[in-house]
């Protein structure tokens, strides 16, 4: 479809969408900013090496791309790399990790927007983090002849299958998925997908997910002592890590805690949303299921000793800050692994895994199914539905405490085992590139 065409498709679409924009914006305070450069108007590369960029929407993309970068850093240390994001969790991550780095917004569709960047960035190849995909920026990319790959591909049938399927969009898959240089996939099943899709079975290998390269394993992480003092946790008593949750689920949680308590007396619970838009909503949530709440955020690291405990009923803590979760896990007994009680397609369980946790999560994984299903073959995770068997898995899990250890082992065991997908990633870049990248015709 040409790009002109296109470009007047998505006006109507953005006026559509213009309202959901405000309220995000006026209310829920998020996308206020980057918007230069989503049309275009990123730092200009002023260095004459040739570039990589690499592109990740969210923040478990650009944790995802650490390895990849480290990989590309160490292997093709004569390119330059860029890195973008869209979401604002996404693009902090990535400033807060490559600080060094030009990182900056990914383009909104519009060809002007995308013409603009890619004039800008003068890339020599693309790699897109999982699912990525746009019809204008895959068309016009192409044209200047810069490959483009997807890393850590995955398809989901619940979501992308779906959409792609419908009439217009078929089509509009099919040529995009065609120009596509490479594919790393994560499993057999999202590498057919891809194959339906339009991508071509040479192109196509199956990689692994990167996400097991970029879990550090260990038993502790540097500052979560500093965070159980601050936030006066009882290193002797056990705590429920709830990471990542969404809309829907913190009240699942405080009732499974209400429940457990009278078993478990000194049960701690720590929960930490996966939106920081969603802080306050939660805070007050769990102010009216009866507990105090005490936030990260008010209770710095050295500082929060010389405050009054609260008084009454055990308050419940909320990890209210960003960049803390992995602490959060580290201190944890049992962990509840987000998003996955309803239908947000589940959150990373890699990382407690690779902190040897004893974990469980909801019936809604399918953004990380291969790890699941690894796990779960491996005994290595409780895969569960509802409160009621949330409350059975965190019981069992709580209970039997040596059984639980010897499932966090397990866990990491998995983890060890299914390294390597990042140095897959890179050879299929420089197949599909040669040794001598060089950077793109701005033409």
């Amino acid at each position: 479809m040409p790009s002109l065409l296109l470009d007047l498709l998505y006006i109507p679409v953005a006026l559509m969408y213009l309202p959901l924009l405000l309220y995000q914006m006026l209310v829920l305070k998020k996308n206020r900013r980057g918007w230069r450069e989503r049309f275009g108007f990123v730092p200009r590369r002023s260095s004459r090496k040739p570039c990589i960029w690499i592109h990740a929407v969210s923040l478990g993309e650009v944790n995802a791309t650490r390895n990849l970068v480290a990989e590309i850093e160490s292997r093709l240390p004569e390119y330059d790399i860029a890195i973008s994001a869209t979401t604002d969790t996404g693009f902090a991550a990535a400033r807060r990790h490559y600080s060094d780095k030009l990182v900056f917004r990914y383009p909104l569709d519009f060809s002007f927007a995308v013409n603009r960047t890619l004039n800008r960035i003068q890339p020599g190849a693309v790699v897109l983090m999982e699912l990525e995909v746009w019809p204008n920026f895959i068309t016009l990319a192409t044209r200047r002849k810069i490959p483009i790959g997807i890393a850590n591909g995955r398809v989901t049938e619940e979501k992308s299958m779906r959409r792609f399927r419908m009439p217009l969009l078929r089509t509009l898959a099919k040529s995009m998925f065609s120009k596509i240089a490479w594919v790393a996939a994560q499993n057999e099943t999202y590498a057919a997908r891809f194959e339906a899709l339009g991508a071509y079975p040479d192109k196509i290998r199956v990689t692994g997910t990167m996400k097991y390269d970029t879990a550090e394993i260990a038993d502790q992480v540097t500052g979560d002592t500093d965070l159980a003092e601050a936030m006066e946790i009882d290193r002797t008593a056990p705590l429920i890590v709830a990471g990542s949750t969404g809309p829907g689920e913190e009240a699942i949680v405080l009732n499974a805690y209400a429940k457990l308590l009278p078993s478990f007396p000194r049960l701690q619970l720590a929960i930490i949303p996966r939106k920081p838009e969603r802080f306050d909503e939660v805070a007050k949530m769990i102010e009216t299921h009866g507990y105090p709440c005490k936030r990260r955020s008010k209770r710095p690291d050295h500082l929060a000793m010389s405050q009054k405990a609260e008084i009454g009923a055990a308050p419940v803590i909320l990890g209210d800050t960003t960049g803390e979760l992995r602490k959060f896990y580290a201190l944890a007994d049992v962990v509840f692994v987000g998003r996955s009680l309803v239908s947000f397609g589940g959150s990373d369980p890699i990382e407690v895994a690779a902190l040897a946790r004893p974990m469980c999560f909801g019936p809604y994984m399918e953004n990380f199914a291969e790890a699941v299903e690894k796990l779960c073959a491996n005994e290595a995770a409780i895969s569960m539905q509802g409160e009621n068997e949330l409350i059975t898995a965190l019981r069992k899990l709580l209970q039997g405490k040596a059984a639980a250890e010897a499932m966090g082992k397990r866990a990491q065991e998995v983890v060890r085992r299914n390294t390597g997908a990042t140095r897959k990633t890179i050879s299929l870049l420089r197949e599909s590139v040669g040794c001598d990248l060089k950077t793109a015709d701005t033409a």
